[in-house]
């Protein structure tokens, strides 16, 4: 263990946060806005990994199989969306673009209809707005559904935004806040003594920090075993997603259109955004012949009119997913230590809870008891010696 006595730090800073994915950045600018120096570090350029490659879908709703604590969380995030832009469009000038047009939610086959079902079923007995459409009923919302559609529900506060324009307005959020963003710079191991961890060592050399957040995404392992006696015993592996991207005229469809095989996400300028594969290959984010087929092959079935539209891009990226498959949230046995990492499909999705429930964690030592739910003590802990 490298120890302050053997390496002389850089500089130090109120709040280390590893990671500048659309977490660590959610995180630092709600910590900057309460007045905490914040340097936030990232191994390659800001939000080039899991957030860039997003589809930017905030659609708990349509994704949820049961309304659980999961599922709380993610409502509560995707409802501060409409707050977050209308502050990000202040604080950056950048409209995110947050599409409120909702979600249909497509059943094209009978065991679709059943699922759909089923999801109307607890969601209306839970009190949730969702509406049961036919068929002609999907069709005339979104033309550009498959005339073999036989039902849907649409889910109106399932909603989406631009996640490359979010990136690129928290980015300016915190410029603006004084954030101090060293980029292209590897965390290698924490500096940790007595049970609290006083910096993180880097490539290029110590930061010293009285409280670091782990906001790594599918390379938070790779930190945390530096420091394996001492600190909680998470393990996030990467999961490959595959995307592609389709050009057509702006307006072909207003709407997230959602199977329970694939989705299609419609931006402003007429992109389609088609996902996704969910693939166990390690660290490679290799593009195959294979996912993009998968991906088309689901696009035709909601779309078969997208068949004839030029393929403009394809791109893939790592999410990271914790072994129950749930984000980890919070303060672990080493103090000053947290984590805000395993959020898996849903980083998007879960940015503005995590950022506020971490900054009231970390300013307030206020840990509520949503964010305790998903706490790194729910794994087997190794404690300090």
């Amino acid at each position: 263990m490298v120890t302050s006595e053997t390496i002389q730090a850089k500089y130090t800073t109120d709040v280390a946060i590893v990671g500048g994915g659309v977490i660590g950045l959610t995180i630092a600018r709600a910590l900057a806005r309460r007045g905490l120096d914040v340097t936030l570090i990232e191994r390659r350029e800001l939000g080039a990994e899991a957030s860039w490659a997003a589809g930017g879908i905030l659609g708990p709703q349509a994704e949820a199989d049961c309304a659980d604590d999961f599922f709380e969380l993610a409502c509560k995030s995707r409802d501060l969306y409409s707050a977050l832009a209308i502050d990000l469009l202040e604080e950056a000038g950048i409209d995110i673009e947050l599409n409120t047009a909702g979600t249909l939610y497509l059943a094209l086959t009978e065991a679709d209809e059943n699922e759909v079902a089923r999801r109307y079923e607890w969601q209306t007995q839970t009190g949730l707005p969702v509406n049961q459409l036919s068929a002609s009923e999907a069709r005339q919302l979104e033309p550009l559904v498959s005339e073999t559609v036989r039902s849907a529900l649409f889910f109106p506060r399932d909603i989406q935004v631009d996640n490359r324009r979010l990136l690129t307005a928290l980015i300016a959020a915190n410029e603006r806040f004084g954030v101090r963003l060293v980029t292209d710079t590897t965390v290698e191991s924490l500096e940790i003594a007595h049970n609290r961890v006083t910096g993180v060592i880097t490539s290029k050399g110590l930061i010293g920090a009285p409280r670091v957040v782990l906001a790594a995404g599918a390379w938070t392992s790779l930190i945390s075993d530096a420091q394996a006696e001492l600190v909680s015993q998470v393990r996030i592996e990467p999961v490959r997603g595959q995307m592609v991207c389709l050009q057509t005229k702006p307006g072909t469809a207003q709407r997230i259109l959602y199977s329970p095989r694939g989705y299609l996400v419609p931006r402003r300028d007429g992109r389609v955004i088609a996902g996704s594969t969910t693939e166990h290959v390690g660290y490679s984010k290799q593009v195959t012949a294979a996912g993009v087929s998968t991906i088309l092959n689901h696009t035709f079935e909601i779309a078969p009119s997208l068949s004839s539209a030029p393929i403009s891009d394809t791109w893939s990226g790592l999410r990271p997913r914790s072994e129950d498959n749930l984000p980890v949230l919070g303060p672990c046995e080493v103090d000053g230590l947290f984590y805000a990492t395993g959020h898996y499909r849903n980083g998007i999705l879960l940015a503005p809870i995590t950022g506020e429930l971490l900054a009231d964690a970390i300013v307030g030592n206020v840990v509520s008891p949503l964010l305790s739910r998903f706490s790194p003590h729910r794994f087997d802990l190794i404690g300090a010696k």
